[in-house]
């Protein structure tokens, strides 16, 4: 969520000026657009973050709290490990119908980077290992055989749910929620 231009300092102007831009447009989007957006001179970004590969790796970070935010349920969620999982495929398919979504933040930062030591790469994959892990976590819950097995498919069918209504510039409607569906009654992931 963007800070209050009025009280934000420049480094929050900066990340959140970054993360909308590089999520809209990419990361090859230059400093002199992030600094324009954000009303901070080039100067003062390059005294708050020592590169533009720092800028790229902080504003991700701070995407991706807010993306996994709006998709994993709360710890408090007391449905089933398969409702819960269903429950971010549900978001995703939500999501995927505004007109500002461009698919998942990670892939698209790590796939423009393709430098795996990447500071920003390397967020990226942070993130997506985060979402991995939740899928897991529910897989152990429900009593699955191979959670990791499980977690990974899972992620498979989140990342290409998310490029497909990129690709096809059309909302999912229930595309992802259906294949999550399968893979999860292939797996015998049950309710409990």
């Amino acid at each position: 969520m963007p800070s209050d231009s009025s009280s934000a300092t420049p480094r929050d102007r900066l990340l959140d000026a970054a993360g909308e831009l590089f999520y809209l447009e990419g990361v090859h989007v230059g400093v002199d657009a992030v600094c324009k957006a954000a009303g901070v001179s080039k100067k003062s970004m390059y005294q708050v973050f020592r590169s533009k590969d720092a800028l790229i790796a902080e504003s991700l970070t701070r995407v991706g709290v807010e993306f996994l935010a709006a998709l994993v349920p709360s710890g408090r969620d007391e449905r089933s490990p398969r409702e819960r999982i269903l429950h971010l495929f549900e978001r995703q398919d939500q999501m995927s119908e505004l007109k500002a979504f461009r698919g998942c933040p990670f892939v698209n930062t790590a796939t423009e980077l393709k430098q795996a030591d990447h500071p920003g790469s390397v967020v990226a994959r942070a993130f997506k290992q985060q979402m991995t892990d939740f899928f897991r976590t529910e897989a152990i819950a429900a009593g699955i055989a191979d959670p990791a097995v499980l977690a990974t498919q899972l992620t498979m069918v989140f990342d290409g749910a998310s490029a497909m209504a990129v690709v096809r510039a059309q909302p999912l409607g229930g595309a992802g929620v259906a294949m999550a569906s399968a893979v999860l009654s292939a797996s015998v992931l049950h309710e409990r």
